[in-house]
């Protein structure tokens, strides 16, 4: 559908929906939603909640920060401890599924605590028939709102969207958990997490230095490889390999390997 027409089905189900809090990661997705309530109900009615744990990357919760204080939206980032589940830190191909069910949770008790029954999230139209979401189903059981997935907005249309209401993560790359880089049945601890944070922040600050940046980006943590996942055109720069081996090194990983960026990698292999 146009952008026009998707943006005014959007408003139009958000002010259905009423006062709302958005769990809000900072992603394009969920910085829609929230733009959309604002839209459609007013700032004064929205609460913006990002939940804040080992698994989100500094710069992800500075970046939510931002976003929601431009919108003059209220932004609370309460504390989620995940990783005391046993079941999320055993990295099973299930998660994602323990992860939201705390997330939502924890969200949906601070939206109650400020006078608010609704919570709505970013999930779209494409997440809907991915294989590896797990994490929906918990949003489902708790009884969240997904208005982009209800609308059949995909993520070109939420780009498309983001991009005629000149919101600055219109082309936003994706950016998922930091629990996302380890490879399934790795048990997952806050040092594993704060590793691959260090890795991917060093790996993005030495591209950027070197002046060939990519938008795509990732470091996989495969036991004690770290995998860096660049744009393909980057890949076979000279040089790129060693010194990129030596980055996720001295990030405390004991080798490294280098490679085209595919999304959702590990849940192919």
């Amino acid at each position: 559908m146009d952008a026009g027409t998707a943006a005014a089905r959007l408003m139009d189900h958000l002010t259905s929906v009423g006062p709302v809090a958005v769990a809000f990661s900072g992603g394009a997705d969920s910085a829609l939603v929230l733009a959309a309530a604002v839209r459609a109900t007013g700032a004064d009615r929205v609460l913006a909640v990002t939940a804040n744990s080992a698994s989100l990357a500094a710069a992800e919760l500075s970046h939510a920060r931002t976003f929601a204080a431009d919108l003059g939206v209220r932004h609370l980032t309460p504390e989620t401890r995940e990783l005391d589940n046993p079941s999320y830190a055993a990295n099973g191909r299930d998660r994602c599924y323990f992860c939201k069910s705390t997330v939502l949770d924890t969200i949906t008790a601070v939206a109650r605590a400020e006078g608010l029954t609704a919570v709505a999230t970013g999930v779209n139209a494409d997440d809907a028939v991915d294989p590896f979401r797990p994490g929906i189903r918990a949003g489902d059981e708790i009884g969240v709102h997904t208005p982009l997935r209800d609308l059949g907005l995909t993520k070109a249309d939420v780009r498309a969207v983001s991009h005629r209401w000149l919101l600055s993560t219109w082309d936003k790359p994706a950016m998922p958990c930091l629990a996302s880089r380890v490879r399934y049945g790795v048990s997952i601890t806050p040092a594993r997490l704060a590793r691959v944070e260090r890795a991917e922040v060093a790996v993005r600050a030495w591209l950027a230095e070197a002046g060939t940046p990519s938008r795509d980006l990732r470091v996989r943590d495969l036991g004690e490889v770290g995998r860096v996942e660049l744009d393909p055109h980057l890949v076979a720069v000279p040089g790129i390999g060693p010194a990129l081996t030596s980055v996720v090194r001295a990030a405390g990983f004991a080798d490294a390997q280098v490679a085209v960026f595919r999304s959702g990698a590990l849940n192919h292999e």
